[in-house]
């Protein structure tokens, strides 16, 4: 198997996606529901980082530093770092936005790698429904240091049109601020495990295409 098609099964055993009827915040009823909220163990995180680590080494994204923002980013900056150093040798700086800044001690905004102007980063996520996380973190960065954004680096690309707008989630951040997301997988990799037998589900495909078809992007 790919890594991608490891990484999708490895989402099923987690408990990560799940197959039936759900309905999202967005009021939408999906046959797929994607809750990274389910990883829990030290393995699990360990495993994690080693996806994200694939993914940043197989797009070649340079940067001198990982950004995690807080609170769900946080674990996987540092899981991501920890990999791409044991697995690819690559060596990178990581940081984490506070909710508030200290105002003792050392003080600042970020803890970790202290932010340089012309420094390059990579934010990473765990998905994008509507690009809320890097809205956030970017005043922060622009408030710390003329930081570059190389690229957002998030589990799922859900492949999905926003409520206003006939652009996904990634394609929008791409259209406002030129930040280019890369993603482990896709809705339609996904998709394509099914169908492949990698993953069980084959009974919610029809309804997938179909959903696919009414509010996907390409």
């Amino acid at each position: 198997m790919s890594y991608k098609q490891e990484f999708i099964k490895f989402m099923v055993e987690c408990g990560v996606l799940k197959f039936g009827e759900f309905t999202l915040k967005s009021g939408r009823k999906a046959p797929y529901f994607i809750n990274t909220g389910n990883y829990k163990t030290g393995a699990q995180l360990s495993k994690l980082g080693s996806y994200y680590a694939h993914c940043i080494a197989e797009n070649n994204l340079k940067a001198d530093t990982l950004i995690g923002p807080a609170y769900k980013g946080i674990p996987l900056a540092v899981t991501t770092a920890v990999s791409l150093y044991g697995e690819h040798g690559i060596d990178m700086n990581y940081c984490f936005d506070r909710k508030e800044v200290k105002d003792h001690g050392e003080g600042g905004l970020f803890v970790g790698k202290q932010l340089e102007d012309g420094e390059k980063v990579i934010i990473i996520e765990d998905v994008m429904t509507s690009g809320k996380a890097l809205r956030e973190i970017l005043p922060k960065l622009k408030q710390e240091a003329e930081v570059k954004i190389a690229a957002m680096v998030i589990q799922v690309d859900r492949m999905e049109r926003g409520l206003e707008s006939n652009l996904s989630a990634v394609q929008e951040v791409y259209k406002e601020f030129g930040v280019k997301v890369y993603s482990i997988v896709t809705m339609a990799d996904i998709i394509e495990a099914i169908e492949d037998g990698i993953i069980e589900g084959k009974e919610y495909l029809g309804k997938m295409l179909e959903y696919r078809k009414t509010y996907g992007v390409e």
